[in-house]
């Protein structure tokens, strides 16, 4: 039969898994992976048994397509993918402990610090400007600050 002829390769499964390989750099997730194992493994079945036939073919593939994914699932619960720094896309939360300079004095409690290429809005104790100051915490849009030790 023509499709046993065509299936019966093993570089098509090997096409097949860096296929699948390459698409999981696309999707989110990890699953297509596992099915790129499963049909990498469909490949080397069939570099060392030519003559297999497209349904075992096909059978091997989903059975090593279940076992690819029962041993990563267990993998990601055994050892759990931890988040990165939990700051990463919060700005405000980055500054906390940062040292900045007054732009404008503190006065009344109120003032303008300057972060990095801004100017932020700044509650604190009295001081002039040009302090240093360190930023304890970040209220809405308005940071904190306290007086560095001299």
């Amino acid at each position: 039969m023509m499709l046993d002829a065509i299936g019966g390769m093993a570089t098509g499964w090997l096409i097949a898994a860096l296929a699948l390989a390459i698409a999981e750099l696309a999707v989110p997730g990890v699953f297509l992976i596992f099915l790129a194992v499963a049909a990498a493994i469909t490949a080397a079945l069939l570099v060392a048994v030519p003559d297999v036939v497209v349904p075992v073919q096909l059978l091997s593939f989903a059975v090593w397509s279940a076992v690819a994914v029962a041993v990563g699932r267990r993998w990601y619960r055994d050892f759990p993918v931890t988040g990165g720094d939990a700051r990463l896309n919060d700005r405000t939360a980055r500054m906390i402990g940062s040292v900045a300079r007054l732009e404008t004095a503190i006065e009344h409690g109120r003032g303008r610090v300057a972060i990095d290429d801004g100017s932020w809005p700044a509650r604190g104790p009295e001081l002039p400007a040009g302090s240093a100051v360190r930023i304890v915490a970040v209220d809405g849009g308005v940071v904190v600050v306290e007086a560095m030790a001299d």
